[in-house]
Formats: C-alpha cells, structure tokens, sequence
C-alpha cells in the first residue's frame, strides 16, 4: 500500500512538473509581436506593425532625449516583454511611460512586463472601463485560442501613475506629445496620441483601413463622427491606427463619409417605421458591393445609429 502510494504521489508529481514546465514555454505562434522589424517613421517616432495578425497592434514608440512614450504593449506579458526590448534598442536608458490607445486585451494587457518605475497614464473614462468590466473582453480572448489563453495566463490591468480626464500634455525632452480622450467610439477610453511637429497620430480604432468596430454598448455614431473632427483638425500626415496599415488623413475622411452614410439612411429607416433589425437588413444588402469587408461590424453602427436618431 505505502509502495503504490509512493507510486501514485510520484506520478502526480511528474504530471504536475509537466504542466508547469509546458505553462513556462513561451508561445510561438498566434498573436504575437514581431521583434527586430520596428520602423522609424519620422524624426522621433517609431512603429512595431502588426504585420497583419490579428490580436497583435502596430505598437509605437516616441522617443526624446530624456523619455519614451510607448503606446500599447501586446497581448500579455511575453508580447510586452518584446515591446519592452525594442523600445529600450531605439531609447536607451530613457525614463518609460506608457499609454493604450483602449484597454482592450491586445493593447494593454502586456503592461505587467514593463520596470515598475515605467509612468502608466490612462484616461479617466479608461480607470472606470476597467472598473466596470474588468477582465470580460480578456476572457473572451483567451477562449479563442490556446496560444491566447496562455499568453494571458496571471494578466491583469497595470494600475495607472497618472489619470487625466480629457487632455494631458508630456514634454519627453525636445519632443512633446498630447494623449487625447476622445471616447465613446470603439469603447468608452479610446485615446488618441498627438506628435507635436511630426505630423504623426496614432489614431487607435478611430480611424484605420478596416471598417469601424462598435465593440461596446457605449458606443456612439455621434460622438464618432465628433472625434473624427477632433482628428482631422489636427491635419495629420502620418495615421498610425492600432491594426492594419500605416496610413494618412484619407483613413478620417473614408471613416466619416462611411458613418454619415449610415446615420443618415438609418434614420429615414427609422423614420419609415423600420425595426433596428429590418435596418440593418436593408443597409446590409444596400452596401455590401460599396463596403464589401464591412460584415458584421455593419450591424453595431447600424445598432448606434438607431439609437439616435431622432
């Protein structure tokens, strides 16, 4: 008896040994940074592109000749970790700070793998998504795929150093940046990041080639085409959006014609005594030559333009 039991704690153990040992191999496919590809784009800016795979953000860094802005980490710590090594190639020893342009998992959730003297600054309307929803939208990430699931095993929200409700400027030696809050669009803390100078935004999902994601129940037509005002009085030459290609002002005015087209036949729907889903219908087939890759995220701007109209 005391022999099998010997047997069996032994197994057990190995079993045990076994699946810490599989839980520390890093991932090496799914959603994950690329290291060593990191492009200048302008005097002090630089970008990680995403490469085009899902779940992984183009990351930018900014650098000045006393501190580095990065904006998004990745999805978990292995992916900031990545980030962490390229921003330090391009900035040295520069003091970090660190901003997400929304808290969904692929941009902030890599934040645990940065020095604890690394600045984390959010918007506030970013503080009360957290508080709000936690860990929801990374659940249902890591129920996407096992690489996803690991990467985000033991993640959590980095609380944040600095909080500012609208606007809040950083000078990072010779070079200044604004971080801008401009939600609710894709979620409630959208934020955009302004290079002084550069001619460079990194727009988030407020304005990129793909068509906009209404990912919250927050989410508003309205405030949409509002924030795009804000972003094409900044008269950008370079939009860095969180996924997809580096672009130009085009991706705002692509992005307004597109949203005014729907509030605007969503509410003669409406009007015509159409339900939410018989719009949605309608628009869907009315579109579907013009916004060919619009699919599903139809329906959520077809949802908040319901919603408001009058």
């Amino acid at each position: 008896m005391k022999f099998n039991s010997f047997l069996l704690s032994g197994a057990l153990l190995c079993a045990l040994t076994a699946t810490q040992l599989h839980a520390q191999q890093p991932v090496t496919s799914g959603p994950l940074v690329r290291e060593g590809v990191t492009e200048k784009i302008s005097e002090h800016v630089y970008v990680i592109p995403d490469g085009g795979v899902g779940g992984v953000p183009n990351v930018g860094i900014i650098v000045g000749s006393k501190s580095t802005l990065i904006v998004d980490t990745g999805l978990g710590k292995q992916n900031g970790a990545v980030v962490l090594r390229e921003a330090q190639k391009v900035s040295g020893k520069n003091a970090l700070y660190l901003v997400t342009t929304h808290v969904h998992p692929e941009h902030d959730l890599g934040a645990q793998a940065f020095p604890e003297s690394t600045k984390m600054i959010r918007a506030q309307a970013q503080v009360e998504e957290i508080a709000t929803a936690g860990m929801t939208t990374a659940k249902a990430f890591s129920s996407r795929s096992p690489q996803m699931a690991q990467l985000l095993e033991g993640a959590e929200f980095r609380k944040a150093s600095e909080v500012f409700d609208k606007e809040h400027a950083l000078d990072l030696g010779g070079v200044k940046v604004r971080l801008l809050a401009v939600g609710p669009n894709h979620t409630p803390g959208d934020t955009i990041i302004v290079v002084e100078g550069e001619g460079v935004i990194f727009s988030g999902d407020v304005a990129m080639k793909a068509p906009p994601a209404f990912a919250s129940p927050a989410s508003s037509l309205n405030a949409w085409l509002s924030s795009l005002d804000k972003l094409d009085a900044l008269k950008p030459r370079i939009v860095v959006p969180s996924h997809g290609p580096i672009g130009d002002a085009k991706f705002i005015a692509d992005y307004r014609t597109y949203l005014t087209l729907i509030r605007t036949r969503t509410a003669a729907l409406k009007k015509e005594g159409k339900t939410v889903e018989q719009a949605s219908e309608t628009l869907t087939a009315e579109l579907k030559d013009q916004y060919p890759s619009a699919g599903a995220r139809l329906a959520g701007a077809v949802r908040a333009a319901y919603r408001e109209a009058t």
